[in-house]
């Protein structure tokens, strides 16, 4: 791996912090890699002893402009110097109006849009089944296997993956019914999964009962599965028949990941309600709920908000990050890079019987890893890749319900020759836990 200096005294080195970690802060909060950051800047981190890493995770997706984008670093010391916090529940600001306009005008109808700003992704998916039980008079909703909506006990509830998340936490919050994701690797149909649909209407909740259903257009954590168009315009057709609110959960998949605005754009439907996060802050915490605004406005006054909700740092950071993609060059970017990546993740398949499968959208992307024998989910093997990767310099993440898929989350802004370093040093990871290499 190579080996640079940040641009700043080197004061420690990583084990020594992270015995100090080990301390102090509880194994809960689990840290993928090794390393203690101390610089980042587009597509590359440093950490503490000047070792440097090529980032294709990016915050888990929050930094799709990239480190310390210098727009979202000029719009913050701008706004830090005239107020940092005020509370919009107190008095309001024209940051958090101005980026409510532009989210609406964004959903492109005729429709009109309200727009409201929580500090997390789960507050953000959370306030949307508030905001759809009380547009309704309804309680229940459906999520799906496979999917990842938060920490939080509601968040945790809609999540379908029952390690780590669940453990022991319960009891959680009632009311919510779950049925099978599409996952064609793993031969689950899209009928199937219309079919289970349909069945839990007849055997555990009438459709006149449900408030909501709540999909991820691609899921993020349960292994970057898509959601073919058909399959989302047959959800789309189901839940108008029936008053359901259809809520798209964009947290990972917003803000040009999947080469579109919104993951969603990809099926020719547009949902009721769609939360959002992460990269709409460019590394600043901010989330939201955006939608129709005759069920925005079914809370009553004094039902949503949050102390920190729409800070006016991280608006003038999400406004800054709107400026950037309305200039389109990062959405085509993200094709370009996505078709790269793509075809490099599949001439590595070939290479290797342990890439079991290769999918996303967009630069969205994930390698499901297999044992090469039986083609079962291979965690360890998953995890090996990994830790190679990040000892050649690359960091990558895992997911999926069995956590043997490795998912590429660069920011947009990553070079051609990042992107081919960044592919050679996963050729090397694959070939050393392959012991191809020793």
């Amino acid at each position: 791996m190579q080996k640079f200096m940040a641009e700043q005294q080197v004061f420690a080195d990583n084990t020594l912090l992270l015995d100090s970690r080990a301390e102090h802060i509880p194994r809960g909060v689990v840290t993928a890699h090794p390393l203690v950051i101390a610089k980042g800047k587009g597509a590359e981190v440093w950490d503490i002893e000047g070792n440097r890493y090529l980032d294709f995770v990016a915050g888990i997706g929050v930094l799709n402009v990239g480190h310390n984008h210098p727009a979202v670093v000029s719009a913050v010391q701008q706004q830090l110097q005239q107020v940092s916090h005020v509370c919009f529940q107190v008095a309001a600001y024209p940051g958090y109006i101005e980026l409510a306009r532009r989210l609406n005008q964004l959903m492109g109808s005729d429709v009109a849009y309200k727009s409201i700003f929580f500090t997390s992704g789960a507050e953000a998916v959370e306030n949307a089944v508030k905001i759809a039980r009380a547009y309704t008079g309804r309680s229940g909703v459906i999520a799906f296997d496979g999917a990842f909506h938060g920490r939080t006990s509601l968040g945790i509830a809609l999540t379908g993956m029952s390690q780590p998340y669940k453990q022991n936490f319960g009891p959680f919050p009632g009311d919510i019914y779950r049925v099978p994701f599409p996952n064609t690797f793993h031969g689950i149909t899209e009928i199937t999964c219309l079919a289970a649909l349909e069945s839990l209407f007849v055997a555990q909740i009438q459709a006149e009962r449900v408030a909501a259903i709540i999909i991820e257009p691609i899921q993020g954590d349960g292994g970057f599965l898509p959601a073919s168009p058909h399959f989302m315009q047959a959800l789309r057709q189901l839940t108008q028949q029936h008053g359901i609110v259809l809520i798209c959960d964009e947290i990972q998949s917003g803000f040009g990941r999947t080469g579109k605005m919104f993951g969603y754009e990809h099926s020719g439907i547009v949902p009721d309600l769609i939360t959002v996060a992460k990269s709409l802050g460019g590394g600043l915490p901010i989330s939201g709920v955006i939608g129709r605004g005759d069920i925005m406005d079914a809370a009553l006054p004094g039902g949503l908000g949050g102390t920190y909700g729409g800070n006016a740092l991280a608006c003038a950071a999400a406004l800054a990050v709107l400026d950037l993609m309305e200039e389109g060059t990062l959405l085509v970017r993200a094709n370009t890079l996505g078709q790269q990546l793509r075809a490099r993740l599949q001439q590595l398949a070939e290479k290797y019987a342990c890439i079991g499968d290769v999918r996303g959208t967009g630069f969205m992307l994930a390698a499901e890893i297999v044992d090469p024998d039986s083609r079962k989910p291979d965690a360890a093997l998953t995890q090996k890749i990994l830790d190679y990767a990040c000892q050649e310099g690359l960091l990558l993440i895992k997911c999926g319900v069995y956590r043997n898929t490795i998912r590429f989350l660069a920011p947009l802004v990553t070079s051609d020759s990042q992107l081919e370093e960044a592919s050679h040093i996963f050729d090397i990871a694959l070939a050393r836990a392959s012991g191809r290499l020793g």
